[in-house]
């Protein structure tokens, strides 16, 4: 077993590990009731927080934008920032950080301590029992998005058991019958769509897509055919569906928790490595982390 499937099926015990013990300082860190709050990182993390300022908003909790911090994003008098990094070295998180004004409060959310990220903000969620070995990221994300939504009032309690059920059966899935890969969701589950569809082409070298759920129909759908998969993460128009089949496409729609889902496709995505001759743990042209001199 590759490293990176040995992380992902730890992903169950990790996320105990998470809600045993960092519930308190995640709600306190992450949170922040009222306050208006830019969430930041790059890759991986930047879609982790489009998804965690949907589902913070939506708790009620206060204004809450996400960013690339790799790109210019506008300032709006933020009263908190939130940097998402699992290596804490990221180069554009670093120059993001730096580039902030004075007095605003500066959260990092990061799996090395000593890091420059870390050493730079005000405050600090460590989560180095969820920081990985592999190059592509996958409990890092979902424990941050599990401590979440536990912050922002969900009962996610229940959902190492359900990944660790999820994970030991077989997928199902013959990857050999298909050469593209479409992932689609809808609020907080967009940004899942888009980190399946990363690690698809992280991991495997193979086409892979991610758009609004019901975006798809308006372009995207032309290019379906018999070869594309197509996994919709979270609730579904059955519309959609019928629209999807009728171009001869094989669509799975999700019966598990979204997180949990999300997963199941970092699973399919090193099956597919394995089908195409890869190794899921030396993705090409990529590296732990971005580091630019």
């Amino acid at each position: 077993m590759t490293t990176t499937a040995r992380e992902i099926a730890s992903q169950p015990k990790i996320w105990r590990c998470a809600l045993a013990d960092h519930s308190a300082q995640a709600t306190d860190l992450l949170s922040l009731p009222g306050s208006r709050v830019l969430v930041l990182g790059c890759g991986t993390s930047a879609f982790v927080a489009e998804s965690f300022a949907v589902l913070r908003e939506a708790a009620g909790l206060g204004q809450t934008d996400a960013a690339y911090a790799s790109e210019p994003w506008p300032w709006r008098d933020y009263d908190a920032v939130i940097v998402l990094s699992r290596s804490g070295t990221t180069t554009e998180v670093i120059a993001a950080l730096d580039a902030l004004p004075d007095g605003v409060r500066t959260i990092a959310v990061t799996g090395v301590a000593d890091s420059p990220i870390a050493q730079r903000a005000d405050d600090v969620l460590l989560l180095d029992f969820a920081d990985e070995e592999s190059v592509v990221q996958t409990r890092f994300p979902t424990t941050i998005l599990l401590l979440a939504r536990n912050a922002f009032g969900e009962d996610v309690g229940g959902l190492p058991g359900q990944a660790e059920i999820a994970l030991a059966q077989p997928s199902g899935i013959d990857v050999s019958r298909y050469t593209h890969f479409v992932y689609l969701g809808s609020g907080w589950t967009y940004g899942l769509a888009q980190e399946a569809a990363l690690k698809i082409r992280e991991a495997a070298q193979a086409w892979a897509e991610s758009y609004p759920a019901l975006d798809y129909r308006h372009g995207p759908l032309a290019v379906a055919d018999d070869r594309s998969l197509v996994w919709i993460i979270g609730p579904v128009e059955a519309s959609l569906i019928r629209d999807i089949e009728h171009t001869g496409a094989t669509v799975i729609t999700g019966t598990q928790d979204p997180l949990v889902e999300l997963a199941l496709t970092q699973q399919l995505a090193v099956a597919i490595a394995e089908y195409r001759g890869l190794n899921p743990d030396t993705p090409r042209h990529l590296t732990r982390s971005i580091v630019l001199s």
